[in-house]
């Protein structure tokens, strides 16, 4: 048989790739100059809900959008269903960029669409980003450490300050620290109770960062007790909670209290 006529050889399929992408905590130019490589080579977008329009759109026109956000009690898609997502659009050979606010393995869930891509056998990439801590902390400004005032910084989930033994609240209440708590505002009252029966002094500084490094944000920064006070029990607006000594240094810090 010639060569001209041999059977044809059926193509392999391209296997494409995931970036997990760290967005930072808002405008465009807070990006990195990789992030902003992967997103302008994506063919598909799985992005979450607190990503600014302007970042959206620098990814190219024709690029599939999918919407993955969550929010308190509404997930658009379970988690499952986004790894699901990311390994089909992978095998169909696209570049995938999927796409979340601040750095996406901190409280982002980037470790576990990891591990699904790992046991799927998809490559990826993480790409890290400005996280919602460093970029409201910077602009509210409030330094996460500084050598005479706070020799260690905590990252944590506010939502488990309902949960009376899973944090260490004994340890949190020790002198010499920063307490970020992400979507702490909620849990405001109950943070704080921990905090101060543990030894913490009612009036250390503290500061919720609403809308953090966007042109509306708002600070509120006074003592902890005074900040409980001002802020509406179960206030649903996202923010971040910082507490500690640092706080002080703020020029939005207000010691007695904002009313």
């Amino acid at each position: 048989m010639s060569a001209d006529s041999a059977p044809a050889v059926p193509a392999t399929p391209r296997c494409g790739m995931v970036y997990l992408v760290g967005a930072g905590p808002g405008p465009a130019d807070l990006l990195t100059v990789r992030a902003l490589n992967r997103l302008q080579t994506a063919d598909v977008l799985v992005y979450d809900r607190l990503i600014e329009p302007e970042v959206l759109a620098l990814a190219p026109a024709q690029a599939l959008r999918i919407y993955a956000g969550k929010a308190s009690g509404d997930h658009v898609m379970p988690q499952a269903q986004i790894h699901a997502v990311l390994i089909e659009q992978a095998r169909a050979g696209h570049r995938v960029v999927r796409l979340k606010g601040g750095d996406p393995q901190l409280f982002g869930r980037g470790g576990e669409e990891v591990q699904a891509l790992q046991e799927a056998g998809i490559a990826f990439e993480v790409v890290p980003g400005i996280s919602a801590a460093n970029g409201c902390a910077a602009t509210a400004g409030i330094p996460l450490t500084h050598r005479n005032m706070a020799h260690s910084c905590s990252f944590l989930p506010g939502h488990l300050a309902d949960e009376h033994t899973t944090l260490d609240w004994a340890a949190l209440a020790k002198p010499g620290q920063t307490r970020v708590f992400y979507m702490g505002v909620a849990r405001l009252a109950s943070i704080a109770q921990h905090l101060i029966e543990h030894g913490l002094p009612p009036d250390t500084p503290a500061a919720i960062v609403y809308d953090g490094a966007r042109p509306q944000q708002w600070v509120l920064a006074c003592g902890l007790s005074a900040l409980v006070r001002q802020v509406p029990e179960r206030e649903l607006r996202p923010g971040l909670l910082i507490v500690g000594d640092t706080v002080a240094l703020s020029p939005h810090f207000r010691p007695s209290g904002l009313l």
